[in-house]
Formats: C-alpha cells, sequence, structure tokens
C-alpha cells in the first residue's frame, strides 16, 4: 500500500486564497454581490468590521480589479462601490461554498449571505 503524499496546492489557488481567504473579503464580496452600495452601506451589511479594515479591504479589492470605486458629486459627496466583471465572475464559486457550507458547517459557523442562495 502506498504512503499518501501531500503536494503543494497550486499556485493559482495559492492565490485566490490568499486574497479571499482574508477576514471580512468574502463577505464584502456578498454584500455587493446584489448591487452596489455606499460605504455606510456596506458596514451595516458586514456586522463587525471597522472603518478602517473596510477601506483597506475595498481598496485591496479594487486593486485587484474586483471591485470599482465611484464618486458621486455632492453635496454630499458620496462613494459607490459595485462589483467589476472580474468581482461578478466570482458569483458561481461563491454560491457552491454557500452550498458546501450548507451540508457540512454547522449552522453555529455563521449563516449563508441570501445573496448566494439559489
Amino acid at each position: 500500500m502506498a504512503a499518501a503524499v501531500c503536494t503543494e496546492p497550486e499556485s493559482a489557488i495559492t492565490r485566490v486564497f490568499h486574497l479571499l481567504g482574508k477576514r471580512w473579503t468574502g463577505l464584502i464580496l456578498a454584500a455587493l454581490m446584489s448591487g452596489p452600495g455606499h460605504f455606510a452601506e456596506l458596514r451595516r451589511a458586514v456586522p463587525g468590521i471597522s472603518e478602517r479594515m473596510l477601506s483597506d479591504r475595498l481598496t485591496e479589492l479594487a486593486s485587484f480589479g474586483l471591485v470599482s470605486r465611484s464618486v458621486e458629486e455632492g453635496p454630499p459627496l458620496r462613494v459607490s462601490y459595485s462589483l467589476t466583471d472580474a468581482g461578478h465572475a466570482l458569483r458561481p464559486a461563491m454560491v457552491e461554498l454557500t452550498r458546501w457550507a450548507d451540508s457540512h458547517l454547522p449552522l453555529s459557523a455563521g449563516s449563508c449571505p441570501e445573496a448566494f442562495r439559489e
């Protein structure tokens, strides 16, 4: 009987989890799946996140081309965030992860964002 061999994950999956595995990132993406949102709306949609962390995560997601930022002239001046095409392309993967969680993770681990239920 051959011994099981543990191999290093492929580069692509390592890059994915380096970004999406960060705390709050998935929840921010989930909040934006249903449409654009202003900063204050996103903060309310992601309970427990600080303004600084939300700002940092949105900046990072924008730098990876998953989120776009648009400034709405005022007064008052408002900033809106939305998913780019690349961000929307994550939806099927997020839906499948949600289905997996519903089947394999206890409910105490958190509830499924409504945007991923089909």
